[in-house]
């Protein structure tokens, strides 16, 4: 188990009276931005409030059995039966395209990914299992029976373009972030510096349900029991910590902001063989 690099509550990028207030299911952390914790993974929308059908992105598509729960937070942000122009991924495990077939069906969008994590999105291949002797909690004890099958969305699938533009998202370029998975990505927009990592660094100790479910703040690696390739995982932190985000959400835990954020990134950055590498493999 790796070390922790903790961050302060005073590094949230939400605001919970804001939050509470709009009551629509989700936590902004900047106006066209906001995303829905899903047990333990959360999915980003991306466009501004009430923006209507086809106006909006959402990016990862959660666990199993919360179709309901998506659609109706989608539905209180963006208008009533409001379908999105596209699902971006970034990337395909099991907590983040459990409920994809069925809504790119429903909304009849096209499901956007990087082509090295296609073949596990078009029914081809099954992701190497994971490795539940590292991370020392009890979801990474549990990992062995969480699903590996690929989903088929292949009628609906793009690959993102080589210039790393979102077709869906102006202003926004993804960048390729591997390690957790081959074809991971990150998404980021430089105007205002945010960044939407996925799994490529995280922002709770996801190997531990108490952490998991609790959400205590702190930077930590991808997570450890599904990560195949720790030195591309490596150099996808150093690549993210090296645009100096100012806002940063993750596939798990919450969204952080500002100095504390950047410099717990760079700390694990730096220190990612001490703090992020799992000291026992199988």
């Amino acid at each position: 188990m790796g070390q922790q690099i903790p961050i302060s509550e005073a590094a949230r990028a939400d605001d919970p009276a804001r939050d509470e207030s709009r009551n629509d299911g989700t936590i902004e952390f900047a106006r066209d931005l906001a995303y829905r914790r899903l047990g333990i993974v959360n999915v980003i929308f991306f466009g501004e409030p009430q923006a209507g059908d086809r106006n909006w992105v959402l990016i990862d598509a959660g666990l199993f059995g919360t179709k309901t729960l998506i659609r109706n937070a989608a539905d209180a942000r963006f208008g009533k039966g409001a379908r999105p122009a596209a699902i971006v991924l970034t990337h395909g495990h099991f907590d983040h395209v459990g409920v994809l077939e069925d809504l790119a069906a429903e909304w009849d969008v096209p499901v956007y990914a990087h082509p090295l994590e296609q073949r596990y999105l078009d029914g081809r291949e099954s992701y190497p299992p994971p490795d539940p002797t590292v991370g020392g909690g009890l979801i990474s004890l549990s990992s062995v029976m969480f699903p590996r099958s690929p989903v088929d969305v292949g009628d609906r699938l793009k690959t993102l373009p080589e210039d790393q533009s979102v077709p869906v998202m102006p202003g926004w370029r993804w960048i390729h972030t591997p390690g957790h998975s081959p074809g991971h990505i990150s998404l980021w927009r430089e105007a205002d510096r945010a960044l939407i990592a996925g799994d490529a660094f995280i922002t709770t100790r996801q190997e531990s349900a108490y952490a998991a479910v609790t959400q205590a703040p702190e930077m930590h690696g991808p997570p450890m029991y599904f990560t195949p390739d720790w030195d591309a995982a490596r150099e996808s932190v150093r690549r993210l910590a090296a645009l100096h985000p100012e806002l940063a959400v993750t596939g798990h835990g919450r969204a952080m902001q500002g100095v504390e954020m950047r410099d717990a990134l760079q700390a694990l950055a730096r220190d990612f063989d001490t703090v992020a590498v799992p000291r026992v493999r199988a």
